[in-house]
């Protein structure tokens, strides 16, 4: 994210051993380039008898994918087995010109709770062969789980050599929480190169999603395991509010037609049920994936419906503006979906995946109280819906994770923020980017002082890194895996910091 104004323009912990519930598989990593599949192969939004599975056909992926107009058909194959001697369920689709030659096929009638093993034939050639999982009944009492989850892969910054060492992992499901791309243009002084200037069209999103996803790392870790992804802002443009733009100086109709082109082009580069295919500039994102009685986990939009944001500047003390009770960050519809779902959710860790931090994060500048405009402290009033809801809920609780800022943040989630006795609603988890932050820092002067002026923020760190949580029925650990590095391929993994939250208490501990 930026620190420009928004309209400046107009005027300490071990590694977590290894768990038994998972199989013993390693990971499958990406083929060698392959001719026709080369942007990989990937897996998503796992529900008890069906997954999605996706491929996009691309000769020459950086140039408009080399596929001409004709449709062409895809065969697939989804085994119970890793040799494929036991092919369960198999198939045709059709990759057509006007979705670049993607495919997402929803392929049901497959057990819960189990791995396959799935891949693509088309024009005589074969892909790499994926791993995928399908959720638990609904009212399975799961015993655990394993995610990870991330955001923020600015290409340009560094190597993806996290997803590498996540591919490794043995993950039941990853969550991706936006600025799977970034939309600038290219510079010259960074470890990586953007392929074109700033991308606005459709042909330019998908050759941007292209380079990306020719990355083998980032391939690896598609193939390992199933995903499920929301954007943030960069998959359009940085810092947007519904149909404004970042400045607030183009028109609605031409930012929306931009819109338009950015989410055609995510939908086509990830593991999307139809449901989400994009009708114009709308696309319905939000969602919920259930794993058994042990976790429901909601997806949510926070850049769609949202409210401009107030006070005319990225960091501003409170305004006005901020305490306007119709502003939203997720639109009235998709907030009565999310109450609705939380407060009748019968699952044991009630969980929020999104974009950008809901804890309050207060810092001084010139004596002045300051916040950020662009998170949920600009939006106080739909916080404050959101925590109202939670406390109705049956479990009286939630688990947030989220992303957007480049660094490790947990910390204690409060019924009011200025009052550290105040009822504690659960805990926020903020991943770090995958790359965003370049080769990071283990702290920062600035940031400590924002741990240290909110007592309910418990931990900060700046490196690059996945975030990996195990889920049990009384207990959710949550492991910061960072980076030293990114500048560079091949960086090691090690844990920086792990906490826990024991079900019932709605606080965080080191672990």
């Amino acid at each position: 994210m930026t620190g420009w104004t928004r309209r400046g323009l107009l005027g300490g912990s071990a590694a977590l051993a290894t768990v038994s519930f998972l199989p013993t598989i390693p990971a499958r990593t990406a083929s060698p380039p392959n001719p026709l599949f080369t942007l990989g192969i990937a897996s998503g939004d796992p529900w008890p008898d069906s997954v999605v599975l996706w491929t996009r056909l691309a000769r020459d992926p950086l140039h408009g994918g080399g596929m001409g107009n004709a449709s062409i058909p895809v065969n697939w194959e989804i085994a119970a087995d890793e040799n494929f001697r036991q092919i369960v369920r198999s198939g045709t689709a059709i990759a057509v010109a006007d979705y670049a030659h993607s495919v997402h096929v929803e392929v049901g009638g497959l057990q819960p709770h189990r791995w396959y093993w799935y891949r693509f034939n088309a024009l005589g050639v074969e892909s790499a062969v994926g791993r995928t999982r399908t959720a638990p009944v609904l009212d399975a009492d799961l015993d655990r789980m394993r995610i990870a989850f991330a955001s923020c892969q600015h290409y340009e910054r560094g190597y993806y050599s996290a997803y590498r060492h996540m591919a490794e992992d043995e993950i039941d499901l990853m969550l991706h929480l936006g600025d799977y791309i970034y939309e600038g243009k290219a510079k010259d002084d960074r470890p990586r190169r953007h392929n074109s200037a700033e991308v606005e069209t459709l042909a330019e999103y998908r050759s941007r999603y292209a380079l990306y996803k020719l990355d083998p790392d980032l391939q690896a870790a598609h193939a390992a395991f199933p995903w499920a992804a929301v954007p943030d802002d960069h998959e359009v443009e940085n810092d947007y509010a519904a149909h404004i733009d970042q400045t607030g100086g183009q028109p609605a109709k031409a930012f929306l037609a931009r819109r338009a082109a950015a989410y055609q082009a995510y939908y086509e580069h990830l593991p999307f049920r139809s449901a989400a295919r994009p009708i114009g500039p709308d696309m319905l994102l939000h969602r919920t994936l259930r794993f058994g009685r042990l976790a429901a986990i909601n997806l949510l939009d926070t850049r769609q419906h949202r409210s401009d944001q107030p006070c005319w500047a990225t960091w501003s003390p409170p305004c006005a503006e901020m305490r306007d009770p119709a502003a939203t960050m997720l639109g009235a519809a998709q907030e009565r979906w999310l109450y609705d779902a939380v407060e009748r959710s019968p699952a044991r860790w009630n969980v929020l995946a999104q974009q950008v931090p809901i804890f309050q994060r207060t810092r001084i500048k010139g004596g002045q109280t300051m916040l950020h405009m662009d998170k949920w402290d600009g939006y106080p009033t739909a916080r404050q819906r959101l925590f109202d809801a939670v406390q109705r809920s049956a479990q009286g609780s939630m688990i947030v994770l989220s992303g957007d800022v480049h660094g490790n943040w947990a910390g204690d989630l409060r019924a009011d923020f200025g009052d550290p006795t105040s009822t504690a609603l659960g805990a926020e988890f903020v991943g770090t980017s995958i790359s965003s932050n370049g080769d990071g820092w283990d702290s920062k002067k600035k940031f400590r002082r924002i741990v240290d002026g909110n007592p309910h923020i418990a931990f900060y760190n700046g490196q690059c890194g996945y975030t990996r949580c195990d889920i049990t029925r009384e207990r959710w650990r949550t492991d910061f895996r960072v980076l030293p590095y990114v500048s560079r391929p091949g960086a090691p993994i090690s844990t920086r910091a792990s906490f826990v939250v024991e079900r019932g208490s709605n606080r965080l501990s080191a672990a």
